[in-house]
């Protein structure tokens, strides 16, 4: 809702200050609209991995893979978590500087030990 506003306040604002240039207008309400999509597309696609989800994921015993599906977990940490097993807490991935406390705040709702 506040990007839609925003996109309405720029448009106003260019309006006003070029009525002769329609051309200009038209292109940014486009390159607004296009972002407006992107937005909104990553948003469903992060509602509907979350829906899809059976749960926290146990860090003793998810593959690389699905730890990806973690947010910000790439290709590379994922395998540093699966090379640091076997983790007694979830803050173990902190405790053994595989994530850092950022890394760690992101996933951690999300996780689970076994």
């Amino acid at each position: 809702m506040v990007k839609i506003v925003s996109v309405a306040a720029l448009l106003l604002f260019l309006a006003g200050c070029s009525p002769n240039n329609t051309e200009s207008l038209q292109r940014h309400t486009a390159d607004a609209t296009a972002a407006a999509k992107r937005d909104a597309g990553a948003i469903a696609r992060g509602v509907a991995e979350g829906l899809t989800r059976k749960g926290p994921l146990d860090i003793n015993a998810a593959s690389a893979a699905q730890l990806q599906t973690l947010p910000g977990v790439t290709p590379e940490l994922a395998g540093k978590i699966v090379e640091h097993r076997p983790y007694t807490s979830t803050r173990d991935l902190v405790r053994k500087r595989v994530l850092s406390s950022v890394e760690y705040d992101q996933v951690k709702g999300q996780i689970i030990v076994k």
